[in-house]
């Protein structure tokens, strides 16, 4: 194979099927790329799964496996997903289900698992704290290694049509298959270091295409509203073209192509991943038309041997409450709503770790010292971690109560409690982290 064109299906948990739909549909691709998980979705996940234990994989599967999988069977597109969250056995089990319901027989489905290292980062120390993870206790919830691609290689080595993992790292879903259809040497540090380049340009999907980076009268975008999402023609050097699909809204230019290689890395010259240190000092980007950029220039060295954990734990309770007030001396009225808000909690002597109050339009992103007399309307923002769940009911029941036993003109009240799962970062040894694969085959059910 020459040429190897991945799609980028997902961005984040969130993202819009649509656009995955048209790359499934007309994007003629080998590989479409699903990328939806973040660090604290995945501890949401585990929760999830201790209370349900079917359930705790991508609550979106189910859809966008509906949605993509008959353009994929018929045009020959592997799909390859972290979806599978805490749980990507059930997750394959979903899968080949809505396969199953779609009349897609013959249907290879294989979940890699071994990201999970709840049973053995205790020992193990977190870089906030200093201190070893067994001293979170019973908050521990979760602990996932970033596995790299030596279980989703083998999973695809294997024949798998579709192959869900875990917490992986974002590039290494999109280095896999460049990997097994090239046979890419696990030593050949600058190919896989420009397989890293091409798979962080299209983790976050639609932000090379002009999400993220519109910005009305300074970086227009072209009909955002049917953006498009990206794609990549890769050689088997690891040198790539990103382009999108003719008709779709957005752009792929050098500017998206740059702010999305700058995004979310420590250090582009040592950008750390479990297969490679990719280097991506000497990137060159050039448009050799519209919407097709040429990438080329990254490099790499030998990967670390260490594997970033994210762990999960419980870090008490949140509590909040909004409400807005409009005209004339909004500012003024909505200040003394957050005073009398922490005042009466103080009164009611509420287990407060940390709090803050805000006016959104004012001060709760930038501060601002002297707000314009000319403000038209605010809201009144007060949010706190508390330390069980009954202080945090307190806040917005104390937000609700200014309707009448506060500054004249409030509305629209809302509030909210949760259980808050914080997230800490270890480091574990590679050779510690062992991946496997199960696949199973969609047959059609006996009648």
């Amino acid at each position: 194979m020459s040429i190897l064109r991945i799609g980028a299906g997902a961005g984040f948990q969130g993202d819009r099927i649509a656009p995955a739909v048209d790359l499934a549909e007309r994007g003629k691709l080998d590989y479409l790329i699903f990328e939806c998980l973040g660090e604290r979705t995945i501890a949401l996940a585990q929760q999830a799964r201790s209370a349900d234990p079917s359930t705790g994989y991508d609550p979106l599967l189910e859809r966008r496996m509906r949605a993509v999988l008959p353009a994929c069977v018929r045009n020959g597109t592997r799909i390859v997903t972290n979806m599978g969250a805490a749980n990507p056995l059930a997750a394959a089990d979903c899968t080949r289900a809505v396969a199953r319901d779609l009349g897609l027989t013959e249907l290879k489905v294989a979940a890699v698992t071994g990201d999970d290292v709840l049973d053995r980062i205790g020992k193990f120390t977190l870089d906030e704290t200093g201190e070893p993870a067994a001293a979170l206790a019973d908050r521990l919830v979760s602990a996932n290694a970033y596995i790299g691609i030596e279980g989703l290689v083998a999973a695809l080595e294997a024949g798998a049509d579709v192959v869900i993992c875990g917490r992986a790292s974002d590039p290494s879903l999109f280095l896999a298959p460049l990997v097994h259809e090239f046979g890419w040497a696990r030593d050949d540090w600058h190919r896989l270091g420009r397989g890293i380049l091409v798979g962080h340009l299209l983790e976050c999907a639609a932000q090379i295409t002009g999400g993220y980076f519109a910005d009305p009268g300074v970086k227009d975008v072209p009909d955002l509203a049917n953006i498009g999402h990206p794609l990549a023609e890769v050689d088997s050097d690891g040198n790539a073209v990103i382009t999108k699909l003719e008709g779709t809204g957005g752009c792929v230019t050098r500017a998206t192509c740059i702010e999305q290689m700058l995004y979310e890395i420590h250090d582009p010259v040592r950008y750390l991943q479990p297969d490679v240190v990719a280097d991506f000092s000497n990137v060159n980007f050039e448009e050799i038309g519209p919407d097709r950029v040429e990438v080329s220039g990254a490099t790499g060295a030998k990967a670390t041997g260490l594997l970033k954990v994210s762990v999960g734990y419980r870090d008490g309770w949140f509590g909040e409450g909004q409400i807005s007030y409009a005209g004339a001396n909004c500012v003024a009225r909505g200040t003394l709503a957050i005073s009398l808000v922490r005042e009466r909690l103080s009164q009611r002597a509420v287990g407060i770790i940390e709090e803050r109050g805000e006016l959104i339009g004012v001060n709760s992103v930038w501060p601002s010292a002297n707000p314009s007399d000319q403000i038209a309307e605010v809201r009144m923002r007060y949010a706190a971690r508390c330390c069980d769940e009954e202080s945090a009911q307190a806040i917005g029941e104390e937000v609700e109560a200014l309707y009448l036993s506060g500054p004249a003109g409030g509305g629209g009240a809302t509030k909210s409690t949760r259980e808050v799962v914080a997230i800490a970062s270890s480091l574990m040894p590679a050779a510690e982290v062992a991946t496997t694969f199960e696949m199973k085959e969609v047959k059609h059910e006996a009648a």
